[in-house]
């Protein structure tokens, strides 16, 4: 087990298994790309056990829902990389970039909040190699009615 491995342990995390491309859309795009030593995670939704967690945030869902959901999409992020990085988590360099989108109620104003939860599981996970970048916005909608959808870029070694 690797550094990084034994602090997901620690932390009490359990990584799903990487996920295949949601059911509904065409496979005309891969969960992930690598150019260079970059790496492209495409837009991950929300769920609730195996299916989408729908509704809008600060009508449907709570804050706290929400920022939990986030976590879940940041650790099947995290199941990703380790497939990326042929499950050598080590291999990440830093975590780059990280783009939320909320499907907000009209007068929600806090995907930050949102986000906060998923930047946090970054940070936790792979320490200051985990501090990134980051834009959180609230939609008017997104994919499947989701309420928290991430994408992602990664840089590995």
């Amino acid at each position: 087990m690797n550094t990084t491995e034994q602090r997901i342990s620690e932390l009490g995390f359990i990584l799903p298994a990487a996920p295949p491309i949601a059911a509904g859309y065409q496979p005309q795009f891969a969960p992930y790309t690598r150019a260079g030593n970059s790496i492209y995670v495409s837009g991950r939704l929300a769920k609730q056990g195996d299916d989408i967690l729908s509704g809008k945030v600060g009508e449907d869902i709570s804050l706290e829902a929400a920022a939990s959901a986030a976590e879940g999409v940041a650790l099947e992020i995290v199941a990703i990389l380790k497939q990326a990085t042929d499950g050598d988590l080590d291999r990440i360099s830093r975590i780059s970039r990280m783009f939320v989108m909320v499907r907000g109620a009209e007068d929600f104003d806090a995907p930050h909040m949102v986000a906060d939860r998923a930047s946090q599981t970054f940070a936790d996970i792979f320490g200051a190699r985990g501090v990134h970048a980051r834009s959180a916005m609230s939609a008017l909608n997104l994919p499947f009615g989701c309420c928290v959808e991430i994408d992602l870029v990664a840089e590995m070694i």
